[in-house]
This record gives C-alpha cells, sequence and structure tokens, in this order.
C-alpha cells in the first residue's frame, strides 16, 4: 500500500489503480480502444470542414443537417464518457441557444475559434482563443465545447460534461459550475495537478484523468474522504480568483487588439475596394476572410481559391495568409500582394513575400507593397536592414504610408488604370 505524508494511505491513488485494473471502467473501455486515435482523425476533420463552410458562408442556419452535427454525433459516440455530448449544440428555439445559428456574427465568432484551436500548439494559445470566445457571451455556447477542443489538444484542454464536473467537485471539495467558461479553466488548472500528481498511473492525454472523474461522477465510484476539506476550497477559491484576474487582464490586452484589429481590417478594406475598382481580382488572407467589416465580411466579393499554381506551388501555405493580393483579370499571375503593419513586426509579412516571389507566380511588373502608419517607417526600414533580410534587397518592396493611401485612394479608384499611381504615393525602404 502507497503512503503519502505522515504514513497516511493515499486513497486517491488506491482507486486510481481500482479503476485502471476494471475492465469495465472508461480506462479500459474507451481509453484504451482500438479505435479512439482513429475517431481523433476524422473528428478534427470534420472541425477543419465546419471552419470552411463557415468562412465561406455555407454553414446555413440550423444544426440539423449541418457538418457541426455530424461532427457533434461522432464525439457523442464516444462510448459512455461523451454520451449526451450533442445536447448543448441542439438549437433550442424558444430560448434561442445556442446562438451560433440564426446570428451570423456569433457563428462566425465560433468558427473563428475553432480555426484558431486547429492552429495554435500551446495551452497559452488555446486559453485565448477561450477567453476571447467567452468575452462575447454567446448565449448558450459554454464550455461543452471543450469537448470539441480536446479532440484538437488531448494533452491541453480536458473533456466537459456533468459527470466530469461533479467527480471533480467530489475529489477536490471544489465548486465547480456548468457552463461556466471561468468554472472550466479554473477546474483546468486543478486537473493539471491532479494529473502530474499521478501521471505514473494516467496520461499526458487529459482523456485518462476526464474518464476517472466521470466514473466518479456517475456514481461508479465513491471519492475518497477529502484530506481537509478547508484546504481544499481554499485550493478552489484560489484558483477560481486567479481565473478571473486573468479574464479582466485578457479583457484589458483584448480592448487594445481590438483597435488594432480595426485598423487592420479597415486598411485591408481599402485596399481590397481600391483593387476591385482598379479592376483586379482580389485575395484576402485565408485567416482574415470572415473578419466582419462594415456589415458583412471582409472577403465578401473577393477569390474564394487561390489560382491552382499559387494554391498547390512552393509556399502556399504562407502565401494564402498574405494580407491581400491583387491578381490580373484574366490571368493568374499576382500584380500587387500588401502586407499591413499596423502595430506588429515586420519578420512575418516579409517571410511570406519572400514565398511568393520564390513561387515564379509573379507578374514582371508585380508590386510588393509593406503598409503602415506614416510614424512607422523608420522601424520598419531598421528592421528591413538587418542582416536576416539582406534577400529583400532583390525585390522592390515599397513602402506605403496609411495617410497616402487615406488620402488618394478615391481619386486613384476613381481615375487610376494600374499600379503606377501607388507607386507614386509609395518609396522604395531599401
Amino acid at each position: 500500500m502507497e503512503f503519502c505524508g505522515g504514513g497516511v494511505p493515499d486513497r486517491l491513488q488506491e482507486l486510481i489503480e481500482q479503476w485502471r485494473d476494471d475492465p469495465s471502467a472508461t480506462y479500459r473501455t474507451w481509453f484504451l480502444w482500438d479505435e479512439r486515435l482513429k475517431n481523433f482523425r476524422s473528428i478534427r476533420r470534420g472541425i477543419g470542414q465546419v471552419v470552411e463552410e463557415i468562412e465561406a458562408g455555407r454553414f446555413g442556419v440550423a444544426y440539423r443537417g449541418s457538418s457541426l452535427e455530424t461532427i457533434v454525433h461522432s464525439v457523442a459516440e464516444q462510448r459512455q464518457i461523451f454520451r449526451g455530448a450533442d445536447h448543448a449544440f441542439l438549437w433550442k428555439p424558444k430560448l434561442r441557444i445556442p446562438d451560433i445559428y440564426e446570428n451570423p456574427p456569433n457563428q462566425r465568432a465560433f468558427g473563428r475559434l475553432l480555426h484558431h484551436c486547429s492552429c495554435c500548439s500551446t495551452g497559452a494559445e488555446i486559453l485565448s482563443g477561450i477567453r476571447t470566445i467567452d468575452q462575447l457571451k454567446i448565449k448558450g455556447l459554454g464550455p461543452a465545447v471543450a469537448n470539441l477542443i480536446y479532440f484538437l489538444h488531448p494533452t491541453h484542454a480536458p473533456p466537459f460534461n456533468t459527470a466530469i464536473v461533479n467527480g471533480y467537485n467530489a475529489i477536490t471539495g471544489s465548486k465547480v459550475k456548468l457552463g461556466s467558461w471561468e468554472h472550466y479553466l479554473a477546474m483546468r488548472e486543478g486537473i493539471l495537478e491532479l494529473n502530474a500528481r499521478y501521471r505514473d498511473l494516467l496520461s499526458n492525454d487529459l482523456g485518462a484523468i476526464a474518464g476517472f472523474l466521470f466514473d466518479v461522477g456517475s456514481g461508479r465510484y465513491p471519492a475518497p474522504p477529502l484530506e481537509s476539506e478547508d484546504l481544499s476550497d481554499r485550493d478552489w477559491d484560489r484558483r477560481l480568483a486567479e481565473a478571473r484576474a486573468e479574464a479582466v487582464k485578457f479583457e484589458k490586452t483584448a480592448l487594445q487588439q481590438r483597435d488594432t484589429d480595426r485598423t487592420h481590417t479597415e486598411v485591408q478594406a481599402w485596399i481590397r475596394d481600391l483593387g476591385r475598382a482598379l479592376g483586379y481580382r482580389v485575395w484576402i488572407a485565408a485567416n482574415d476572410r470572415s473578419r466582419p467589416y462594415d456589415g458583412a465580411r471582409l472577403g465578401e466579393g473577393c477569390l474564394d481559391q487561390l489560382p491552382a499554381a499559387l494554391a498547390n506551388g512552393a509556399g502556399a501555405e504562407s502565401i494564402r495568409l498574405i494580407d491581400v493580393l491583387w491578381l490580373e483579370a484574366g490571368a493568374d499571375r499576382v500584380t500587387a500582394a500588401f502586407e499591413v503593419e499596423h502595430s506588429t513586426t515586420i519578420y512575418s509579412g516579409v517571410v511570406r513575400m519572400l514565398d511568393l516571389a520564390l513561387s515564379g507566380e509573379l507578374h514582371t511588373s508585380a508590386g510588393l507593397f509593406l503598409v503602415a502608419p506614416d510614424s512607422r517607417e523608420g522601424d520598419v526600414g531598421a528592421q528591413l536592414r538587418r542582416p536576416a533580410f539582406s534577400r529583400i534587397a532583390d525585390l522592390d518592396v515599397r513602402y506605403l504610408p496609411y495617410g497616402e493611401l487615406e488620402r488618394h485612394r478615391a481619386s486613384i479608384a476613381r481615375f487610376g488604370t494600374d499600379l503606377r499611381a501607388l507607386t507614386e504615393i509609395s518609396h522604395r525602404l531599401i
């Protein structure tokens, strides 16, 4: 028998060991199930399809028959631990929840969360996505979404349902409430601590400890007596206070970021509208197309996909993230590329332009433009003179200040015919 400090038996360890050996518990029936990892792959592909349909405006206004229903059903079929996972996503018309079917901005925000979590790789990035969606207070869209995020990041996001919450509360003496992202994040911290303590019996995959909590919370196993109920309650209060403090801090940062994003999106829209006025086909960065602007999606009326030569060529993943591309109406080559650098470093934007230049799909007279606030010219120029950017000297990259673009865009749209006017109001950096 194992003992913790002072010779006291570790009852929780005994219970986990018993649970692991139980042929009917979730550890053996689900966590060690041969088909489990295959389901991860199919659910991830399904999440990608949901994101793609929302970005393209094809998702629709109903849960039934949607791509979301398909993947949520796949989750709900993951044996007993996820039974009922679809309940949170079923459309409840009288309550109008979850409000992601008939509310386009909320639907796009949900799509951005799934896309963000699909692309990120760290726990901090996942928490950022969760806090962003939580600030929108979308009715009915709560921590049940964590069941989708779990299949994207099983080592960072534990599943979430009533039985798991009940099990966690019973074992730790906490007071987690359903439906609160704040409570979910505080519970997550506690689950990570528990998992680290009993890692030899559990797994880096948080599905294992979630399965254990599920079996306790559903009544299969009684929770061992709490070593100190006062200590457990105090730990929960601390975690919840930390989660609330992080939420306040994130909100302040997010307000600043929204101002930055608003300016970045606005400038992208200027360039988009100017390109269309000059007769070009316009591509908006794949991760920005769904951003709301002036009552519509930023990518509205733009290309839905890049020409095959660009989409399938070298550097395609980088090129599709360039802020704005202009393509000739009758050809597939890029005539102009624009990276809007409002406040961030220019490194990633320049690398994307280099990838485009090396792809061989640039028009011979193409223009490459860094579009930034008037005050950033010195900073941008200094960065481009660094040794890491030595190859950029071979390209005709031009600096286009916000002020010049804003002052002249209307007249260029009205009287211009090509890139010459933009060349006149911009200048080379190197």
